[in-house]
């Protein structure tokens, strides 16, 4: 440890040393009068994707490209950099007798990681590299400090996320990531303006924490002088909206849940939910489908698609199973048999479920299929029929009443949406918002508060509902094979150094 210490500190004092020396090169740089900083624009033509695409036309033209210089070559009177824009990289070739002395000795001071613009015609080298021929180059941005080494400054993942601008720059592989995320959710959004959803903006801060079982964040209104709420989930608004006349209903936003941090957590997160009036949780399994069938197809131009070694079949046609059928295939235990709150807890300790003393039917059942099911769920798969004890917001079956018409659907071993038959029963609603406040005041941090304004907008009258909320965060890491969630947030929540 003692010498990992010595290593860290002799990197940070030659990193100070060549930031010193980046200053001075500044310094002298206004002290000519040619601060690149006081530089407010550059008229640049094309990007290095476009030359390199479209050749055979810009051949030998001139064209102006700007960009963060990754490489340089220095050969006497001659010299090769290479330059990174938005779309990737180019060469250019610089020489003394297109620039002059004064401009060719001034661009052989520039360090990597300056951004500059280069005017100049398109050409090939003798090694057939697409580049261009400077006849200007111009220091557009200073870089004060040193981008890392290749493969030496970018191997530890934390400093990877907290300074993703740093990522980004070094691993072109980090950005498409981000490029797919951004076509992911323009698909998603295409899947639903097309199917006559209308997309609308909820409150984030709320004065009720509801609409799913999370921890939320307090944060305080000076003016009104009362504690809030960052949104958990967006439903019982979107729902409103549903009682006031809208068909048809999505939002695509930030979720904000106080818990813990790990591979698939983050406390603030990207959630789509959406509504749809006189529709229930089969057509939400279809539209589940559709969406991401869909979006696979459009982004990656497949459904096949394979997700940290383990090939996953997106076709549209997955398997639907109700939650106790699915326990029984994997454990053996039959929860349609056992009807006592005893009788299923005792059933749970016999597979090594550790629980103490007598837990509900329902929650028995919920427990035993995430702790013994869940993770075997590889294919795409919809879980249906839930326990009404961990649905508050479902309505129930009709064939049985301790049940619930719901679904989440998994894959890979990992859940990626919940969805309802939405409870449009006032009277039940209110029962069940009682029920969690008791929880609540058990110690149930993440129970519902009750929320009388949402039942008054159900006692109005809410059509029958479908409703589906899909994890989108969790959804790009599927479709761009990220193990984790902070390779797919570009700014993951991290812990401030000390």
């Amino acid at each position: 440890m003692a010498e990992n210490q010595i290593n860290n500190n002799e990197e940070q004092l030659d990193e100070n040393h060549l930031i010193a020396i980046r200053k001075e090169k500044l310094k002298e740089l206004q002290k000519q009068g040619k601060d690149p900083f006081k530089i407010t624009k550059y008229n640049r033509t094309h990007l290095s994707k476009q030359i390199k695409e479209n050749y055979d036309e810009l051949e030998g033209k001139d064209v102006a490209v700007a960009g963060r210089i990754m490489a340089k070559r220095i050969m006497g009177k001659a010299s090769f950099c290479t330059i990174q824009d938005a779309e990737g990289k180019i060469q250019s070739y610089v020489s003394i007798n297109d620039l002059g002395e004064e401009s060719y000795s001034a661009f052989k001071t520039y360090d990597i990681g300056d951004i500059i613009g280069i005017k100049g015609f398109v050409f090939k080298t003798r090694t057939e590299e697409i580049s261009v021929h400077a006849k200007e180059v111009v220091l557009l941005t200073k870089s004060l400090r040193p981008l890392p080494e290749k493969f030496h400054g970018l191997k530890d993942t934390e400093l990877r996320y907290r300074q993703r601008y740093v990522d980004l720059i070094m691993n072109p592989e980090v950005k498409e990531t981000f490029m797919i995320r951004s076509k992911i959710i323009k698909e998603i959004k295409n899947v639903l303006d097309n199917k006559g959803y209308v997309e609308v903006d909820t409150p984030i801060l709320n004065t009720i924490a509801g609409g799913a079982a999370a921890r939320p964040f307090i944060t305080h209104h000076n003016t009104l002088d009362m504690d809030m709420y960052l949104r958990i989930a967006n439903e019982l608004y979107l729902k409103r909206l549903i009682v006031g006349g809208f068909d048809r209903v999505y939002e695509l936003g930030r979720m904000f849940r106080n818990e813990g941090i790990s591979i698939k957590h983050n406390p603030e997160f990207t959630n789509i939910e959406l509504y749809a009036a006189y529709q229930d949780y089969n057509d939400m399994m279809d539209i589940t489908e559709e969406i991401i069938s869909t979006v696979a197809t459009k982004v990656l131009g497949t459904t096949n698609i394979t997700y940290q070694g383990t090939p996953i079949d997106l076709t549209p046609g997955w398997k639907r199973i109700p939650m106790i059928d699915a326990i029984k295939e994997v454990t053996g235990i039959d929860f349609n048999t056992l009807n006592t709150d005893e009788e299923a807890t005792n059933a749970a300790k016999e597979i090594g479920i550790e629980i103490d003393g007598i837990l509900e039917r329902g929650n028995v059942i919920n427990l035993v299929f995430e702790e013994k099911v869940e993770e075997t769920l590889i294919q795409p798969t919809f879980i249906i029929d839930y326990p009404v004890e961990v649905s508050p917001l479902t309505k129930r079956k009709p064939s049985d009443p301790r049940l619930v018409e719901r679904f989440e659907v998994f894959i890979g071993g990992r859940e990626y949406g919940n969805a309802y038959s939405e409870l449009n029963d006032p009277i039940d609603q209110y029962e069940r918002f009682l029920d969690q406040a008791q929880q609540k005041e058990a110690g149930n941090e993440e129970a519902n508060d009750m929320d009388d304004d949402f039942i008054q907008a159900l006692e109005y009258g809410m059509p029958p509902t479908g409703g589906l909320g899909i994890g989108v965060d969790r959804l790009i890491m599927l479709l761009t094979d990220s193990a984790s969630i902070r390779d797919v947030l570009l700014f993951p929540t991290m812990k401030p150094l000390a």
